[in-house]
């Protein structure tokens, strides 16, 4: 199905409109293709019903809660989700729901190509099941431009490779390079982002120990890292180090390694801070996605 498709269930509201949609199609050019992975839809919608079911999708899809809040349902499973949270649903799932979600604005797109299933395990959303993805607020804007773009362009490759920029801007700032969406991210700013990805967000930095990095007084540097990254600096130093737990765990290292190699040696402050960030405990994140060990028998056993 190459659109995503909000169907209102019952019981409806006073109005019988089920919201406003737009979405586009996106065609390729030649050398976008042969990169491997692209942008195949992405769209946008203000809801005016509480409950819809969702289309099957034959490509990955990432739903990201632009403005409001819901509550995503599939089988047992209730994740919340409110302004700036994404879940990632894989190819052909069936029985996707999301509930008290009127007035709440959506944004999603969905991915193609042959290199589709790298681009997504080094976004850690790889899953066998719907799950909670992290979401910086850069990469909400960027996926916010790429609905702008695709919309204005539908069922053309005319602006094929803005979005190919804009889909590789969401990998780097995911991975902690300095991304900025409106400007170029200021030489103090960069300096510190940089040195938080050599030590792979192994090393506990405090605010103190970031700004003078940036060699600005705290409250400037904090003010000046808000401004610029949309989140603070420990707020962006506990996501990207989840990320990376997330990761590790996926290559089979145990819960107190992880934590151990994320700077978190304390394996029940580790498991709090992960479960608060992730939604899930990182036990129950294994059990929930796999371990590329696992996929690799299930991929295996099924040829």
């Amino acid at each position: 199905m190459p659109y995503v498709t909000f169907v209102p269930q019952a019981p409806m509201g006073e109005s019988a409109d089920p919201g406003i949609f737009v979405q586009g199609t996106h065609v390729p050019a030649p050398l976008v293709e042969r990169s491997g992975v692209w942008i195949k839809t992405a769209g946008s919608a203000i809801l005016l019903q509480q409950n819809y079911r969702l289309s099957t999708c034959d490509a990955p899809l990432w739903l990201v809660v632009d403005d409001g809040g819901l509550i995503f349902e599939h089988r047992e499973m209730k994740v919340p989700l409110k302004k700036g949270e994404c879940v990632v649903i894989p190819p052909h799932t069936e029985g996707c729901i999301i509930s008290q979600a009127k007035d709440s604005r959506l944004l999603w797109l969905t991915v193609e190509g042959a290199l589709t299933e790298d681009f997504m395990r080094q976004m850690n959303a790889l899953n066998r099941v719907p799950a909670k993805q992290g979401m910086l607020p850069s990469m909400v804007v960027l996926i916010r431009q790429i609905v702008q773009v695709l919309v204005r362009h539908t069922g053309t490759g005319e602006a094929s490779y803005q979005l190919g920029q804009l889909l590789w801007g969401l990998i780097a700032a995911h991975s902690g390079q300095s991304v900025a969406t409106s400007a170029t991210l200021s030489h103090e700013i960069a300096r510190v982002v940089d040195a938080l990805r050599a030590c792979r967000y192994r090393d506990a930095f405090s605010l103190a120990d970031m700004a003078a990095i940036s060699r600005m007084p705290v409250e400037t540097f904090r003010k000046r890292f808000t401004s610029e990254l949309g989140i603070p600096p420990l707020g962006y130093l506990q996501f990207l180090k989840m990320e990376r737990a997330k990761t590790l765990l996926r290559d089979g290292m145990s819960v107190r390694q992880t934590g151990v190699e994320i700077g978190m040696p304390d394996p029940y402050h580790f498991s709090k801070q992960f479960k608060h960030i992730v939604g899930m405990s990182p036990t129950a994140y294994l059990k929930h996605v796999g371990t590329e060990e696992r996929r690799t028998r299930t991929t295996n056993s099924e040829i």
